[in-house]
């Protein structure tokens, strides 16, 4: 699931000195306008989230193994996350309005791609086109937003584009799950169609003429593909390093060497370049390090669980894609409903206060999910899922108040695209690191659990019994339910473990939000001054 990073790119909107921005919309226009482009980021939400309780069927259609499945998500992050930082180079060479809708419809195309694909490695290709077109539609949905609004009101127009970009977690899950399996998981890519011709349509005819002007903008071109290759060796290690046995596989060695020799040289050829495709400079500031890193740490633990907790279900508690998809549906509920009220709380409290409380409602809901067993009923379920849509609605915005407070102007474009950059690498790279922290939990469980499978254990043995006689099976079938069992209590004892972790990880960043400065005006000056 893709979460609403905020006010992403808002001063792309703002007009070159000397021209003046075009004034705002009003009346039913306005009204249609918030809508379309909204609906765009809806869309991109939708798709992250979609995907994730489809990844069983996925994988079991296409003949592959669900931790191969996942890479239909990895992949989407890192290519998106890639594509970030080039929406303000492609802003100033294309302009604002068509770069948006002619995102869009490549979004459109890619997704046909994906629903046609006929095996793993087409989908991927297809999902990386997908991730990569879709870096602008965020940034630029917030952007030609608050373009759209009076100034007074940027947040307003913020909150009300959170609140239906986070629709999508909501409806993601229910729909793909129902989708997956009333159809085919082709159409949980085929959606994206309609959808998406409806918003580019409305966008070209409510905004043509209010395009922003171009210029030729200088590339770094060495940063971008230095960018591109330790992104990918990372990502492309972490997705391959279970199945080849980590460094004992000469590959996964290649790509670590890569990864560290192309990051290293990203590093100083970003630090010394005039037009850096990042701008690493800016972690010298404290706000910018400290709201950049919690947040980035934050997301990518929060997604690696959200993907993780619907493959539990539907592999180990035999939950359909649709029932799986409703439990996890409520955590939007509260998020959709507080939205408007973080718009006008926030310019007037510590934005560090409100972040803080969310990692602590984060802290308990996985606490809470640490407890869970495997006769765990539905509702016991829903509950933990329905709590954390309120740190979700005091996340995102807070944190990037804290990001891109005390910039300058001319610096707020790039730390935007910098911190979405970070925060949607580390989702992908959580969704890794999770899916292999549960193998490895799972493992070793199953190991300790199996040396007390023994003819001296007297429960063991009673095992085998009941089964024979309840199940009438032979002593060979009633070792075999044995280890089903089993292996259903050490996943469950090892999601408990990753839940656990993922509570102490929260409470342990919290530092990170209180070494930044209180932004002025609460917090709530970024997007304001972001317009």
């Amino acid at each position: 699931m893709s979460t609403p990073p905020s006010n992403a790119a808002a001063p792309a909107s703002r007009a070159p000195s000397g021209q003046p921005a075009p004034p705002p919309l009003a009346g039913g226009q306005l009204v249609l306008a918030t809508f379309a482009v909204a609906l765009a980021t809806f869309m991109n939400v939708l798709d992250s989230s979609i995907a994730n309780v489809a990844i069983p069927t996925i994988s079991g259609n296409l003949g592959v193994s669900v931790n191969e499945g996942t890479w239909v998500i990895t992949v989407f992050a890192a290519a998106n996350a890639v594509s970030i930082p080039l929406t303000g180079w492609l802003t100033q060479r294309i302009g604002q309005i068509k770069l948006f809708v002619g995102a869009i419809l490549l979004f459109v195309i890619s997704s046909w791609l994906c629903g046609l694909a006929p095996n793993l490695p087409v989908l991927l290709v297809a999902r990386v086109l997908q991730g990569a077109v879709a870096g602008p539609l965020i940034p630029l949905s917030q952007a030609i937003l608050l373009g759209s609004y009076p100034k007074e009101k940027s947040s307003m127009a913020l909150s009300l584009w959170a609140m239906t970009a986070t629709v999508g977690p909501i409806a993601g899950p229910a729909l793909g799950g129902w989708i997956t399996d009333s159809y085919s998981w082709s159409w949980i890519f085929y959606i994206n169609i309609p959808v998406g011709l409806f918003a580019a349509a409305v966008t070209w005819i409510i905004y043509r003429k209010r395009e922003s002007p171009t210029k030729k903008a200088p590339i770094d071109a060495v940063g971008l593909a230095l960018l591109v290759a330790w992104v990918a060796s990372l990502q492309v290690m972490l997705d391959k390093g279970r199945d080849l046995d980590w460094f004992s596989s000469p590959v996964i060695v290649v790509l670590a060497i890569v990864a560290v020799i192309a990051f290293a040289f990203f590093v100083v050829w970003e630090l010394t370049d005039e037009n850096p495709v990042v701008d690493l400079r800016l972690f010298a500031g404290r706000n910018f390090f400290g709201g950049t890193v919690a947040i980035s740490v934050a997301y990518g633990v929060f997604f690696g669980n959200l993907v993780l907790l619907p493959q539990w279900m539907q592999q180990y508690l035999n939950y359909r894609s649709v029932d799986a998809g409703l439990v996890t549906a409520p955590l939007g509920i509260f998020a959709v409903i507080l939205a408007p009220v973080m718009g006008k709380v926030l310019p007037r409290t510590d934005a560090r206060v409100i972040a803080t409380m969310a990692f602590v409602g984060f802290a308990i809901v996985f606490y809470i999910r640490s407890k869970y067993v495997i006769e765990i009923d539905t509702w016991h379920l829903v509950l933990p899922t329905l709590l954390q849509g309120i740190p979700m609605a005091l996340f995102f915005v807070p944190l990037t108040s804290i990001v891109l407070s005390g910039l300058p102007p001319s610096k707020i474009p790039a730390a935007a695209g910098l911190s979405n950059f970070a925060r949607v690498f580390c989702g992908a790279v959580g969704t890794s690191l999770f899916g292999n922290a549960w193998d490895n939990r799972i493992a070793l469980h199953h190991e300790r659990l199996t040396e007390q499978a023994n003819v001296y254990n007297p429960v063991f043995l009673q095992s085998l019994g009941t089964s024979q006689t309840v199940l009438n099976v032979n002593d060979a079938q009633a070792r075999g339910v044995f280890n089903f069992n089993l292996s259903t209590q050490a996943a469950m004892m090892g999601l408990n473990d990753i839940f656990f972790i993922s509570a102490v990880i929260f409470l342990a960043i919290i530092p990170l939000i209180w070494i930044t400065k209180r932004a002025k005006g609460g917090g709530g000056g970024a997007a304001a001054g972001a317009h």
